[in-house]
């Protein structure tokens, strides 16, 4: 047994006492068990053990366990996505499962030239990319950009190294700086629009800090006189414009139906565009229900839908009956406002003879249900709570969102009325009544409950009438902005910002910079963009557009490459309004699902009335609606089977997934890496929109 040396309590007493540096010490003992130590300092052989060591080691272990978990479990998770992923396509394209072509309906000419322009395009960049392939496993690969090609070509070996130094001085000479131009103006926009975006979330957070908003003093409708009370109410006319609405008629009915107001200056407008007599009668059935419970509440229908929705409008509101009335309310079919809706918005055209419209903002009921829904949701949040309430309370007009606010008929008036001239009548009118000097209020304490389409193919459409609308409008309503008296800085307002900027650059340089400059960069590398233009600017103003939405950041990422996918739908629907395409003249429906607010509960309280309430119809009605409704029941039985509904692949998205996934490749060899994540990401991106995988899938 060693003798026990005390050497760590008498050093630290000794150097604690003197203070002084000690020499090292060497002790020799007779026939000693163990090896001679040489103590230079308070050495850690000497030590107390500390207790915690054993235990660290085990803690590192099972770290590298977790670890080693999470790692193979982030791999399964990466070989699923991957499987699901090949599974899809395999579905969509080899068995053909599930698919609509969309080169099938009547819409195949529309964007042959840029379809062809993409695909020459790509088939270039595979062909650049076989050559680069070849030329890196030679070791030919030059990664200066500024390369100055040897003038005796001959000194080199093979003909294919010729051709590929002939590719770099062509390449460098002629190729690289239209590029550079392109990329730099392109970039130029995307730092306008994105310090415009700024500017206006600063006008947000003002209005937060400040708790700016419109308000009105006190009850203007609060009288003493009970008798007299609703001669206080302005005469409200609410029209409730549709066209095949199946799925949303009868809670958009409902809802209006059960807005608080005196019912004497009080009438609503169903205005039936349907061309399916199915539906016509299920409609006119509703309006018969609320009727007879004493509702004010008239059925129109047009034969011919000229004009759409703006025709539509325009012919209801040429009837006579309309002209006593001062304020109209609009709601599309598919929007449920609550019962106080009018006590909160026409107040406020009280004692303010200049304000024209106040628009409520939108609130949606489904935007949780897929991943689409919550990226538009992002989209509209930052539209309502940023862009319109900004614009309500600075410069007191924005456009028209088309349903979900209160118009004084005098502004309709006075502005020309609803016009048929282009797809985006709301925009139409909002701009002739600015020109006229009215002024436009934003709620966005006032919510009402809507949809947003829930498959892509109808929000793609949706997206293609609201950006060709404003370019045709801009083309139509130019040479008025210029002649018209308001002051130059509203003029300006409407031409560059609210109309070039807002609608024209956006989608230039999102289409032109991230889907064409930058995958042309990997193959042109002395035209490559810079690192922020790519990542550090374009996630910032993500954040900015998702601050409106805080529930939605774990999307930024989806968000940022679905934006980049969208621009390909909007750039081709900005050309055709532009250039007045005939695609820009369509105007289809957008679909919906029908989704309502209320609880389970509600739901099938509301079945049961619905029987009571069919058969009070079979009591009461006339008889002149018992044969419609009988007529309508032998239509329902000898209806044909629907035809089933299936997801389509779309051509364009695909040509670029192809083409970016192309460019991620040949910027894996050239080692870029945020580049190469960028373009796989926002390639995969395009996948998935070409093969319809976001959004609703039919089965």
């Amino acid at each position: 047994m060693a003798p026990r040396l005390d050497f760590p309590n008498w050093w630290s007493k000794d150097t604690h006492d003197k203070g002084t540096t000690t020499t090292p010490v060497v002790v020799k003992i007779e026939n000693p068990t163990f090896s001679v130590v040489e103590i230079n300092g308070a050495d850690a052989a000497f030590r107390p053990v500390e207790k915690s060591r054993g235990k660290n080691a085990k803690q590192v272990t099972w770290v590298l366990l977790l670890k080693a978990h999470r790692a193979v479990g982030c791999i399964a998770w990466l070989a699923s996505v991957m499987w699901t992923l090949l599974g899809a396509i395999k579905k969509r394209i080899v068995h053909g499962q599930g698919v609509a072509m969309e080169g099938e309906s009547d819409k195949l000419e529309r964007g042959k030239l840029l379809f062809r322009v993409i695909r020459v395009f790509l088939v270039v960049s595979l062909a650049v990319l076989a050559f680069e392939i070849v030329a890196y496993l030679q070791g030919w690969q030059f990664r200066n950009p500024n390369l100055h090609i040897l003038p005796n070509a001959l000194d080199f070996e093979g003909l294919l190294h010729m051709a590929y130094v002939g590719w770099l001085r062509f390449r460098v000479e002629y190729i690289a700086p239209p590029v550079q131009v392109l990329s730099k103006f392109c970039v130029v926009l995307f730092l306008i629009q994105s310090l415009d975006r700024m500017v206006l979330c600063m006008g947000c957070f003002w209005i937060r800090y400040k708790n700016v908003k419109p308000r009105f003093a006190g009850d203007p409708f609060k009288v003493d006189d009970v008798e007299g009370s609703a001669s206080h109410y302005p005469m409200v006319l609410i029209q409730i414009p549709m066209c095949n609405e199946r799925e949303v008629y009868e809670q958009s009915i409902s809802a209006v139906c059960q807005i608080d107001w005196p019912r004497d200056c009080l009438l609503i407008q169903v205005l039936d565009d349907s061309d399916d007599e199915s539906i016509q009668c299920l409609i006119k059935t509703e309006v018969s229900k609320w009727s007879r419970k004493g509702v004010n509440i008239i059925y129109r229908h047009r034969l011919n839908r000229t004009g759409y929705k703006a025709g539509n409008l325009k012919s209801a509101m040429s009837c006579d009956y309309v002209k006593g009335y001062e304020f109209v309310a609009i709601f599309d079919a598919d929007f449920q406002p609550n019962p106080d809706f009018l006590k909160q918005t026409v107040p406020h055209f009280k004692d303010n003879p200049e304000l024209g419209l106040v628009q409520a903002r939108w609130s949606f009921v489904n935007k949780d249900e897929n991943l689409l829904t919550r990226l538009q949701n992002i989209n509209l949040c930052f539209h309502f709570e940023v862009e319109q309430q900004v614009n309500g309370l600075f410069l007191n007009f924005f456009g028209f969102n088309g349903t979900a606010g209160v118009w004084r008929i005098k502004a309709l008036e006075e502005s020309g009325g609803w016009l048929e001239r282009t797809t985006v009548e709301d925009m139409d009118i909002a701009v002739r009544a600015h020109l006229n000097g009215w002024k436009f209020i934003f709620l966005n304490d006032v919510k009402v409950l809507c949809e947003v389409p829930e498959s892509y193919e109808a929000y793609r459409k949706q997206q293609h009438r609201w950006h060709s609308g404003p370019m045709q409008l801009f083309r139509l309503c130019l040479p008025a902005i210029v002649r018209s008296k308001v002051s130059t800085w509203k003029k300006a307002n409407l031409i560059l910002l609210f109309f070039l900027l807002r609608k024209l650059i956006l989608p230039l340089y999102s289409f032109t910079l991230f889907c064409i400059i930058l995958p042309l960069t990997m193959f042109v590398p002395e035209a490559e963009l810079p690192l922020w233009v790519i990542c550090y600017v374009p996630v910032f103003m993500s954040f900015l557009n998702i601050l409106p939405a805080p529930k939605s950041f774990p999307f930024i990422v989806p968000y940022l490459l679905f934006e980049n996918t969208m621009s390909v739908t909007k750039f081709n629907a900005m050309v055709s309004g532009l250039f007045q395409l005939e695609s820009s003249y369509e105007w289809i429906v957008t679909k919906k699902a029908g989704r309502s607010s209320d609880s389970d509960l509600l739901e099938a309280e509301q079945r049961e009335a619905k029987s009571i309430e069919h058969q009070k119809i079979h009591k009461g009605a006339s008889e002149s609606e018992l044969v419609e409704l009988h007529h309508f029941k032998e239509q329902k039985e000898s209806a044909p089977t629907p035809i089933k509904k299936a997801n389509k692949i779309y051509k364009k998205e695909l040509t670029l997934a192809f083409l970016l996934l192309t460019a991620s490749v040949r910027s894996l060899l050239s080692a870029q890496g945020v580049h190469f994540y960028f373009l796989l990401f926002q390639g995969v991106t395009f996948l998935l929109v070409g093969l319809d995988l976001i959004g609703e899938q039919m089965s």
